[in-house]
């Protein structure tokens, strides 16, 4: 047998080795594509064909064109629900990136036992979204709750803050910036990727550490700012479980803490108005999608890459 022979033998069963693994790969993906396709696409896709008709999960589905997308812009406690968790997003987010932001620059600066705080800190993001931490919220915020004591403590008569239309939501804002703790962890692995001697040569010529930060930390640290600020936000459009087990599923009081997935919730499994659900369902997406595209036009304004 000649070397070229031998070369062409080699190769061919090289191929059909390749062939074998690659037939090994799919067998062991096939759950997942399974998954992927009965439980995420599927589901995806029925909803968005559900939005076009009124179905009560009990009778068939009847067409019924745009008329629940149409209804979206008359549903005047549907527009309370917007607004309630445009209020949240929005204070809530900033107010979150700026602790995990200051957490992350103490504990840049070299702590002992950080391993122990890092995960002290993190502990929150992990627990945060769960039913208990909710039920545990309502008693710290009720009427004989632990911040009604401390400030009994101190002279000052508390009330009820869950049960106020003024301060319920606020409630679930401090909530959402107490779990900060994952954020926190990206910031700290961020600052630790700054090169020390940008902060050398800058306390050389006399900067301030004030003006450090702004000049050098925050630039540098943009892309990672820009990352948690677009997960951040998605995930406060999607909570959920504080709102509910707060108010008991109903939003109150008064609407206060009608989150818009709270709304969408009663409307499909409370009115089994599940057509509606779907398109309120999609036009969440389209809330979230906008915001997002618009921070990705605005971070070419103030995201710095040093490449």
């Amino acid at each position: 047998m000649s070397a070229l022979d031998e070369l062409r033998q080699l190769r061919h069963g090289g191929v059909q080795v390749r062939k074998r693994d690659n037939k090994a790969a799919f067998w062991f993906l096939a759950p997942w594509f399974a998954g992927l396709v009965f439980i995420t696409v599927g589901p995806v896709l029925a909803s968005f064909g559900l939005g076009f008709t009124k179905y009560n999960l009990i009778q068939p589905p009847k067409f019924i064109g745009l008329d629940n997308f149409a209804r979206i812009l008359s549903d005047e406690r549907l527009h309370n629900a917007l607004r309630v968790t445009f209020t949240y997003v929005l204070v809530s987010v900033p107010l979150q990136l700026a602790c995990a932001l200051g957490v992350a620059l103490l504990l840049d600066r070299g702590l002992r036992g950080l391993a122990f705080y890092r995960s002290a800190f993190y502990l929150p993001s992990l627990l945060g979204s769960s039913v208990a931490i909710a039920v545990l919220w309502t008693q710290v915020f009720g009427t004989d709750g632990l911040v009604n004591r401390v400030l009994g403590f101190f002279g000052v008569e508390g009330k009820g803050w869950i049960s106020d239309p003024d301060t319920a939501l606020s409630t679930l804002i401090v909530l959402n910036v107490w779990t900060f703790g994952s954020p926190m962890i990206i910031f700290l692995a961020g600052l630790r990727q700054i090169p020390a001697v940008y902060y050398e040569a800058a306390a050389i010529d006399g900067a301030s550490r004030w003006s450090q930060f702004w000049r050098i930390t925050l630039p540098l640290l943009s892309p990672i700012l820009f990352f948690n600020l677009v997960l951040q936000i998605i995930h406060a459009f999607q909570s959920f479980t504080q709102a509910f087990v707060v108010s008991g599923g109903t939003g109150g009081p008064s609407d206060s803490t009608m989150f818009y997935t709270l709304y969408l919730y009663q409307q499909g499994f409370s009115r089994f108005d599940m057509g509606y659900a779907s398109a309120l369902a999609w036009f969440l997406l389209l809330i979230i999608a906008a915001f997002t595209a618009i921070n990705f036009w605005a971070a070419k304004y103030w995201v710095f890459y040093d490449d």
